[in-house]
């Protein structure tokens, strides 16, 4: 019996192994699993009071610039090469294409204001840069780089037609407040897309220039400025947008910044990451405090009656706008199909000038929230193709409110053949939801979506049936296979 003595010591320390050891390997896996998206946010370079280096006079934007080149010998020559500048990609191939082709503002249409060329004075104005009036205008030229448009910070620096600063600016007081791009520099052409504040993006607007949390908890709560997330490195800006890109490059998602899989307490949500965007639950509605266009209705214009921004206007036509929209919820890879200009159409049918890429049996596509705009707008109907009409200036159809001549001198600006016989014809335009995003308490919970009447058309996504019931993709092709 005397070896057995202080066998209860033997005993008390395996109990305590298997008491101790599982705690050490929990607090440890919960250690790794916490979420830190602080640690994904660059320091904001300290600002450098430039009051006493601007001192001007400068009678132009251009003088301003120069004097910007000084000191910042290489930012204009990093500028020119970035699509701000270009308002056109590289050559992609789309599916269907033949050979590569080039997409962005400079070339394509949306079904908005449709198209810039023709149209240049007009809608340069958001240029980040100067004289950009024509087919000729030199995208070498580095002198015509505007930094004063994404860094001055009096609040009072306008452009005019072409990109030009607008008469009566005080370029000196505007080149002396210089500093790191905040939400008014971004915010004056991002959320006026379109030819209005809020009219394009249904998530970017005027009230997110001084947000509260309930309008975007990112801007709201932390004061995030948008270079925050939209991260820059010689001038290239982190960051694409469906409208204008075709291609999953450059593109940043939530999990840069949150780890997937330490973010939601509850694994059942985690599992909803492979195949369910952060946007999805996160913004649970678009246009939060102003209305969005949704739909616009070229062919109405041209009318003398009784005029309102938001419902008609004799040189646009008819609008619908819509406050706190519920989304569109599409599959997404992060590429898209793009409308060309001549793509023959089918006036019978909805033209999709950008459909999103990806179905149900995509594993990289993940189920994101859109703002559809629909519209009615000009095309030749003998060519059965989409035209760019003019709009802005002589000629345009702004000035004479004819249809014929905006059809000729748009096509011959852009490039494209023109009948002499037009009609209108629908459209639709997808805008991804990745802004306004909500408090966590207000995300979507199970039965928005997993219920009767939940907004999700489960069939129009491609499964059999809301996948409580029949089972996730990964299920669903499975039966497939059988």
């Amino acid at each position: 019996m005397k070896d057995f003595k202080y066998i209860w010591i033997v005993g008390l320390i395996v109990t305590l192994l298997l008491i101790i050891v599982p705690i050490l390997l929990f607090a440890s896996n919960e250690a790794q699993a916490v979420d830190r998206p602080w640690s994904a946010i660059l320091e904001r370079p300290p600002h450098t009071d430039h009051s006493d280096l601007m001192q001007g006079p400068y009678a132009t934007g251009q003088e301003v610039t120069a004097a910007c080149l000084e000191c910042h010998e290489e930012a204009a020559q990093e500028m020119v090469q970035t699509v701000h500048w270009k308002w056109e990609s590289d050559p992609v191939m789309l599916p269907g294409r033949d050979e590569p082709v080039t997409i962005g503002k400079k070339n394509q249409i949306n079904n908005f204001c449709i198209g810039i060329q023709g149209n240049w004075t007009g809608c340069t104005r958001c240029h980040a840069g100067y004289g950009w009036d024509s087919a000729d205008f030199d995208f070498t030229e580095e002198g015509n780089v505007d930094c004063l448009a994404c860094h001055e910070q009096t609040g009072t620096y306008v452009k005019s037609n072409s990109g030009l600063p607008t008469e009566g600016v005080d370029l000196a007081a505007a080149a002396q407040s210089v500093s790191t791009p905040t939400r008014l520099n971004c915010g004056s052409c991002h959320f006026n897309g379109g030819g209005g504040n809020a009219v394009k993006h249904g998530d970017l607007d005027s009230s997110l220039f001084y947000p509260t949390e309930n309008i975007d908890v990112h801007m709201g709560r932390y004061d995030f400025q948008c270079v925050d997330c939209h991260q820059t490195e010689d001038h290239q800006i982190g960051g694409h947008m469906i409208s204008v890109s075709s291609t999953d490059s450059n593109r940043f998602d939530c999990t840069q910044c949150h780890d997937a899989s330490a973010v939601h307490e509850d694994e059942r949500i985690t599992s909803h990451l492979d195949a369910v965007a952060c946007q999805t639950c996160h913004i649970p509605e678009g246009a939060v405090r102003q209305a969005t266009k949704m739909d616009w209705d070229w062919s109405t214009a041209g009318q003398d009656i009784e005029e309102d921004p938001h419902e008609y206007l004799k040189i646009k036509g008819s609008f619908v706008y819509e406050r706190g929209f519920m989304p569109e919820y599409e599959w997404y890879n992060g590429t898209a199909d793009r409308y060309i200009l001549g793509d023959e159409i089918d006036p019978e049918a909805t033209t999709n000038l950008n459909e999103p890429g990806g179905d149900v049996n995509d594993p990289t596509a993940k189920i994101w929230p859109f703002k559809i705009h629909t519209a009615k707008q000009i095309y030749d109907s003998n060519y059965n193709i989409l035209l760019q009409p003019k709009t802005v200036g002589e000629g345009g159809y702004w000035t004479d409110f004819d249809w014929d001549q905006a059809a000729r001198l748009g096509a011959e600006a852009s490039g494209i053949p023109y009948s002499g016989e037009y009609g209108f014809v629908e459209t639709e335009m997808y805008w991804a939801l990745t802004h306004m995003v909500q408090p966590k308490e207000e995300a979507l919970l199970c039965a928005d979506c997993h219920s009767e009447n939940g907004r999700l058309n489960w069939e129009a996504l491609g499964y059999y049936g809301d996948p409580m019931t029949w089972g996730g993709r990964q299920s669903q092709k499975l039966v497939e296979a059988q």
